[in-house]
Formats: C-alpha cells, sequence, structure tokens
C-alpha cells in the first residue's frame, strides 16, 4: 500500500523534521549543510605555527590569556570543528560542557582552533599569514596551501607546546583533544602520528584523546571488519573491490609527509599505549546520513559510524590486548556533537567527571 501525503500533511512533516532538528541542537543542522563555501565567523585570535617550512597564523578562540602565567589552570581541552570548520558552534558547545561540568570544569582552559580554506580568506579579507587548507585537507593532515606548507597536525603541535611551558602552566595536568565527527577524524589520526603528546608527557601532562562519531578511522594493515558488532572477525579486503581502501586517511599508502617519521606498526604500538576514548552514539546508525563518508573506502569499514566504531575498537583490542582504549557508548544520541559532548558519558570522557555507566 503506497501512502500519499497531502499539501498539509507534507507541511506538517516538514514542520515536525524541523522541530527535531531544532531541539537537537545546531550540529545536527549544521551537518546536513554543505562544506565548500565560506565560514561565517572566524576566531578572534592567532596561534603563530612556525616550522621548517615557514610560518603562519592559525585562528582560534581561546578562553584564557595564554601569554602570561595562569597558574590555576590545571586541564586544557582542545576542540576541533566538524568539516563546516565552524569554530565559533564548537566553542559554544565547548562553554556549555565546562559549566556542565560544575567544579571540574572551574580551572579548564579551552582552545578551539579553526582550520580554514581558502574561500574563507578572501571572503573575510583576511591577511595573507593566515594558514588556510583545501576544503577537506586539514582533516587527513596534509599541508596548507598558504602561507607555508604547514600540516593541520602540526598546528596541532605547536598548541600543545605552547601548553607545555611550565613558566606559564604550573599546575597543567591533563590537556583532553577533543573531535566530533570531520574533527574525530583529526584527532583519531593525530592519536596515531601526532608528536605533541611527547613534550607534554615528559614534564607529567597527560594527553588524552576523545574520539566521537567520525565517519572513518586509520587502519594498520589490510585487515578490515567481516561482521559489524563488537566481536567482528577481520580479514583481508578484497582490493579489487576498491582498489584505493589501504589509502591515506583509511590506511598508509600515499600518507603525507608528516606521517612517515615511523612505520606504521611502530606507530600502531605508540597509538595502542595511549589514553583513547572512543565516544560513540548509538543512534548515529544512518547509512545515508548526508555527511557520512560513504566512499568505498570508508564503507569497507561498515555501514555507518556506529557500527565502524565498534569494528575500529575491536580491531585494536584484537591486535593488541594490552590496549587500555575505551568505548563510551551515549545512549540514544545520533550525529550530535552538542549532545554527545555533554552527555554523562562526554563529561566522564573529558573531565573524569562520575563514570560512563548506561
Amino acid at each position: 500500500m503506497k501512502l500519499r501525503f497531502s499539501s498539509i500533511g507534507k507541511f506538517l512533516v516538514a514542520s515536525i523534521l524541523s522541530f527535531v532538528l531544532l531541539v537537537n541542537g545546531t550540529h545536527a543542522r549544521d551537518e546536513n549543510a554543505p562544506h565548500n563555501h565560506p565560514v561565517k565567523v572566524i576566531a578572534p585570535e592567532r596561534a603563530i605555527v612556525a616550522t621548517s617550512a615557514g610560518k603562519g597564523e592559525l585562528p582560534l578562540y581561546i578562553s584564557h590569556d595564554w601569554s602570561i602565567p595562569q597558574p590555576n589552570i590545571d586541564r586544557v581541552v582542545i576542540v576541533l570543528h566538524g568539516r563546516l570548520r565552524d569554530a565559533d558552534t564548537y566553542w559554544d558547545t565547548a562553554q556549555k560542557f565546562r559549566i556542565a561540568a560544575g567544579g571540574s570544569g572551574k580551572n579548564t582552559m579551552l582552545i578551539v582552533p579553526q582550520f580554514l580554506a581558502t574561500a574563507d580568506i578572501s571572503a573575510h579579507n583576511l591577511g595573507k599569514e593566515v594558514l588556510r587548507w583545501g576544503y577537506d585537507h586539514w582533516m587527513g593532515g596534509e599541508n596548507a596551501l598558504a602561507p607555508a606548507k604547514i600540516s593541520s597536525y602540526e598546528s596541532i603541535d605547536a598548541i600543545c607546546a605552547k601548553l607545555a611551558d611550565r613558566s606559564r602552566f604550573p599546575s597543567l595536568r591533563q590537556v583532553a583533544i577533543v573531535g566530533h565527527s570531520a574533527g574525530a577524524q583529526v584527532v583519531q589520526r593525530y592519536a596515531v602520528v601526532g608528536r605533541g603528546e611527547a613534550n607534554l608527557k615528559d614534564i607529567g601532562i597527560a594527553v588524552r584523546y576523545i574520539v566521537a562519531n567520525p565517519s572513518s578511522y586509520l587502519y594498520f594493515n589490510e585487515d578490515r571488519p567481516n561482521i559489524e558488532d563488537t566481536e567482528g572477525e577481520f580479514s583481508p579486503f578484497k582490493s579489487d573491490r576498491c582498489p584505493n581502501f589501504n589509502n591515506w586517511k583509511y590506511g598508509w599508502v600515499d600518507a603525507p609527509k608528516y606521517a612517515t617519521l615511523y612505520q606504521p606498526d611502530e606507530y600502531e604500538k605508540i597509538y595502542a599505549a595511549r589514553d583513547v576514548v572512543y565516544l560513540l552514539g548509538t543512534a548515529d546508525i544512518n547509512p545515508n546520513h548526508p555527511a557520512l563518508d560513504k566512499s568505498c573506502a570508508a564503507e569497507a569499514q561498515g555501514s555507518y559510524r556506529y557500527a565502524r566504531g565498534l569494528a575500529y575498537a575491536s580491531y585494536i583490542k584484537k591486535r593488541n590486548p594490552d590496549s587500555q582504549h575505551r568505548i563510551y557508548p551515549v545512549i540514544g544520541v545520533g550525529h550530535d556533537g552538542d549532545r554527545m559532548l555533554r552527555s554523562q558519558c562526554g563529561l566522564a570522557a573529558i573531565f573524569d567527571l562520575g563514570n560512563c555507566s548506561n
């Protein structure tokens, strides 16, 4: 039997959908928007990123003046925006979850960097010194287009180096690097190849990586999940179905220069030993979500984000039994960064506040 809607019925359905998106938060709406147009808001502060290739300025939001000593700060949370490069949206979310954390968030400094595209620079008449990437290139750690060939991962390195200055942050004990959706893709890859943790760890500052609902993960060999559950088995993927399934950022073929310091097996040991939380929305199960990576390389990891996350965590555990990586399931929440990060499991991951028992 076919269902037919009258004009009034169609209006009511559209109204209900609009209301659902409204109550689910800004992120739910934003994920349906295209990302290949200029951003509306540019973050007001700047961080200098200097490398052997040159230097540039990275826009960011920051809650405290890090040019002067901040003796009370004991935790820093770095939040990476999604594919829309909407750092202002994630800045709002970061302030909300710090408030939700109560006393645990009192001495927390928030940082939300912004990885701009060339279109953003011209639309906002920004100077030539401001870093800019291709629309999607910053997600995989590729080099900026200008003013110098600086990896987006090197930008995170620069932030971590700033935080490692004990003369400015004498009480800092933990840095949490958090990302949702495309931002989580950055966090997950950076947790594998990132160099910023070393200086922090050497002076007793712990680093945690919180990976929330990314579309894909970086695998260490050609195995992919056979079935989509927490006990899934893995076997070599048949490349005739997808010749590029193991290309970066899904695997190691044609990895950017930043990610070639070690071999993949050495990076895997580093990654397995790091503090990683997979924050997964149990309702992020739409195989046709408009912002879901539906390339064959991503589809090889599972049909939707929740399945891909469970499979990847299982993959890491099977290959590295001593790994302490954790899955924090956020019950009933889909692809909504605001709800994910402000959930009880989100607060437990970011602030060690309570636990993630559902």
